[in-house]
């Protein structure tokens, strides 16, 4: 039914609004361009973008909810879904939550399951299209279980961790999680 896919507080819009924590989001060189995994994992690893681009085979298609209120229906994300990545760099035991670092500076963390959702998501493509650099290029976090903040743009590394550190928003009184669902927008939701 269409009005379940809507999240109480939310409004449908056509496409996304494109929010910068930085004035001027700076070119990346592909050449020098490393995506990297570390942390509490059996097999840390980094990979160039054409690695990355190499391996990209999964779709999602997934609504996307921001904690802004509105919300865009069925976007189409192209890369490698997290939980295959997750067999790959095999998190140990003492990983139960993530810290994503971006290329600007921005972090946002949150437990380590979320990696394991059906629609988790590093994605190059957005509806069909490399992601345009306002909207993360080279390569974004898409989470669409929680809203938009932990959906991280500009991805440079996800750090694996023992122990819960909030990120950016999270040190500003954003909620740690983030569920849409359960409209966990601020840390006293």
């Amino acid at each position: 039914m269409e009005k379940d896919r809507l999240p109480k507080g939310q409004k449908w819009i056509s496409k996304p609004v494109v929010y910068d924590i930085v004035k001027d989001i700076k070119d990346v060189d592909l050449s020098k361009y490393r995506l990297k995994f570390f942390g509490f994992l059996e097999n840390p690893i980094e990979m160039t973008y054409d690695e990355f681009v190499s391996m990209a085979k999964d779709k999602v298609v997934a609504d996307f909810h921001c904690v802004t209120t509105w919300s865009v229906k069925d976007i189409v994300w192209e890369g490698i879904k997290t939980k295959k990545l997750l067999e790959m760099v095999k998190p140990k035991k003492e990983a139960k939550f993530v810290m994503a670092h971006c290329l600007e500076g921005y972090t946002t963390n949150f437990p380590i399951e979320y990696l394991y959702d059906e629609n988790s998501i590093l994605a190059y493509k957005m509806n069909g299209e490399i992601i345009p650099k306002r909207h993360g290029f080279p390569i974004r976090l898409v989470i669409p279980s929680l809203y938009a903040w932990k959906s991280a743009k500009y991805l440079e590394a996800l750090e694996f961790m023992d122990k819960n550190v909030k990120g950016f928003w999270e040190l500003r009184g954003y909620h740690d999680i983030g569920d849409p669902w359960k409209e966990e927008r601020f840390s006293e939701d």
